[in-house]
């Protein structure tokens, strides 16, 4: 079975019927810890390297908290010899694409709740939302459209 669209699936192949790979909703330190990840996507993080950007939490909290997003869906974990590395699955965008796309699915309106949201938008918002929407599947940001 082919990759599904969900930019955070994190199945190989996806056989979900319908994908909620990056549907979890985060906690307070769960947001701290993916906002770490996120701004360090080019790179695998070992547990020591989170800990030392969080330095008000024990080592101890911070791989439990790495653990549990693991099981979220969220961070990919991949042994290094000895050493444990992470790095978020997909982007912070598409977190937040996912989560509005779940909020909009749990709508009993979603049009309406889609043209309510459309309304809060900046122009700036708005002309990058149609510009991504002129271009279809292709992503404006990546294409600097």
């Amino acid at each position: 079975m082919a990759r599904c669209d969900n930019p955070m699936c994190s199945c190989d192949p996806c056989g979900c019927d319908v994908c909620v790979c990056g549907s979890a909703k985060l906690g307070d330190l769960e947001r701290r810890v993916m906002d770490i990840l996120w701004h360090e996507s080019e790179r695998e993080l070992s547990v020591r390297n989170v800990a030392d950007e969080l330095p008000e939490f024990a080592y101890t909290t911070v791989a439990t908290v790495l653990d549990r997003l693991v099981r979220k869906g969220l961070v990919h974990r991949r042994m290094d010899g000895r050493r444990i590395k992470f790095c978020a699955v997909g982007s912070q965008g598409a977190h937040s694409a996912v989560l509005m796309r779940k909020a909009m699915e749990a709508s009993a309106d979603a049009d309406s709740a889609l043209v309510s949201f459309a309304r809060t938008l900046s122009p700036t918002e708005a002309a990058l939302l149609r510009a991504a929407l002129d271009a279809g599947t292709r992503d404006p940001v990546a294409t600097g459209g």
